[in-house]
């Protein structure tokens, strides 16, 4: 059977709205994972009864496992099935939701957060799942409606999160995730086929330990070297331990017959360029999460803030995710009219000007929120863009590991931002009521490092090649 015949198989055997529909619906779920536990993170070493570094965990570890577990999803999901893996995340999902609401401390928590945390892989495969089964004419919208998941989830998520939190016991949280993995399941079974396009060769299980103890060292260095020490043994341990394991594992893939990610692919410039930018993109994304939620919350009598609960604020930062989804259609007729390397530098320009614009005017909530508007505008642009530009440059049958290296790049923006503002924040402080609060410069300067980052991705979008030479069975055409 050729790739087009199993195309127009895959589309005739369910209707491709709902298949799209299911995707989405779990590209949603696991991003909600991230914002879940946000309105209780403050009282997690009182409601576990344990201290702040070990609660900090609790966060840190979903990070960790969505980072390493990403790329390597995406490869088995080349290789034995888009649909089975998706399936296998949600499922840990569902597990790791379960063990933490029935969880009698810390441990448990930790180790559901980490299962939920697996299930970051989802929205790559999603979106390799896609391509295999739609026609390239309406293919852009639906990795549009995918990509914005992202930002969609954990924007939709925070104000469900509060809700519960302020009516229900903390526990409820965890019961919803699952609830809602067990619909995402279901979805899934029912409305997304089988492929039988498949990567040939065996699974590399020394690449997958070597990535894994590699991103493992590198990211436990970024996020908890503030509260460790940035030249503490334990920080500096992680760090260059971390580099060397991912300097040898690179070498052991270029070597390997049948490598877990094929670095050669991702080093073409258009793949590499466009991850590059991604990182930064995650880094401006996610410093607008961690700067701006503050400052809506923040004492309005410390002259940082403006007082708003917690729900409050989630409902002023809620309207950016849903205008990421709303710009869905749009990305897709961008995409096939002007390309997707003039989309993703256009939606970076937009991330861009939304810092240059906090600089300007931050003295009102209506200012925060047109800029996060802004924000949302421009990360719709350019997460609709990066898998198509993946897309145009790799083997079909490597669709699937590929997005998930630039769904791993901007994870790794994310986690960068979370230390580098977190640290801004916590290094510019005034005390007030005897607790030490960031000061309006310390929200500056996280506004002139966005500024910074998003000029810095802008340089790097105009690397991308605007005709990338193709290899014979590229994922997509190219349209730019």
């Amino acid at each position: 059977m050729t790739e087009r015949d199993e195309r127009r198989r895959l589309s005739r055997t369910t209707p491709r709205w709902l298949t799209v529909f299911a995707l989405a619906f779990t590209g949603l779920v696991s991003a909600y994972m991230f914002t879940l536990v946000v309105p209780i993170q403050s009282e997690l070493p009182h409601l576990l009864g344990a201290s702040r570094a070990d609660t900090a965990w609790v966060v840190t570890i979903t990070l960790l496992v969505a980072a390493c577990a990403t790329p390597i999803s995406g490869r088995l999901g080349d290789m034995y099935g888009k649909r089975r893996i998706v399936l296998i995340l949600i499922g840990f999902l569902i597990a790791g939701s379960v063990v933490a609401a029935l969880a009698p401390g810390i441990v448990g928590v930790i180790v559901g957060r980490g299962l939920q945390g697996a299930a970051t892989g989802v929205v790559p495969l999603g979106i390799a799942i896609m391509r295999d089964v739609l026609p390239p004419a309406r293919l852009g919208t639906a990795v549009a409606l995918m990509s914005a998941t992202m930002g969609v989830g954990g924007s939709v998520g925070m104000p469900v999160s509060a809700w519960v939190v302020e009516h229900l016991d903390w526990h409820a949280l965890f019961w919803i995730a699952g609830g809602l993995g067990a619909i995402g399941f279901a979805l899934v079974q029912l409305l997304v086929p089988p492929s039988v396009l498949r990567a040939p060769g065996r699974f590399d299980v020394v690449g997958v330990i070597g990535l894994t103890a590699a991103l493992s060292g590198v990211l436990l260095a970024i996020s908890r070297g503030p509260d460790w020490g940035w030249t503490s043994p334990a920080t500096l341990g992680c760090g260059i331990g971390g580099v060397v394991v991912l300097l040898a594992w690179g070498a052991y893939q270029l070597r390997t017959r049948e490598p877990l990610l094929d670095l050669r692919v991702a080093a073409r410039p258009s793949v590499l360029f466009t991850n590059l930018a991604a990182i930064c993109m995650g880094f401006a994304l996610f410093g607008s999460n961690v700067t701006l939620p503050q400052m809506l919350e923040l004492p309005a009598e410390t002259g940082s803030g403006f007082g708003l609960g917690v729900f409050e604020t989630a409902l002023v930062v809620m309207p950016s995710g849903l205008l990421m989804m709303l710009i869905s259609p749009l990305s897709g007729w961008l995409e096939r009219t002007v390309g997707a390397r003039v989309m993703l530098s256009s939606g970076i320009g937009f991330v861009a000007l939304s810092y240059l614009y906090l600089l300007l005017w931050s003295d009102s909530v209506w200012h925060l929120f047109a800029a996060n508007l802004i924000v949302g505008v421009g990360i719709g642009l350019s997460f609709a863009a990066m898998p198509m530009l993946i897309m145009r440059s790799v083997p079909a049958d490597e669709t699937g590991a590929s997005n998930g290296i630039n769904a791993l790049a901007r994870s790794l923006g994310t986690s960068t931002a979370s230390t580098v503002m977190a640290t801004v924040l916590a290094s510019l402080v005034v005390e007030h009521d005897g607790v030490a609060v960031p000061t309006p410069a310390a929200f500056e300067l996280c506004f002139q490092l966005g500024a910074v980052v998003g000029a810095a991705a802008f340089v790097l979008s105009l690397f991308i090649p605007r005709h990338p030479a193709a290899p014979a069975h590229a994922s997509v055409p190219a349209t730019a």
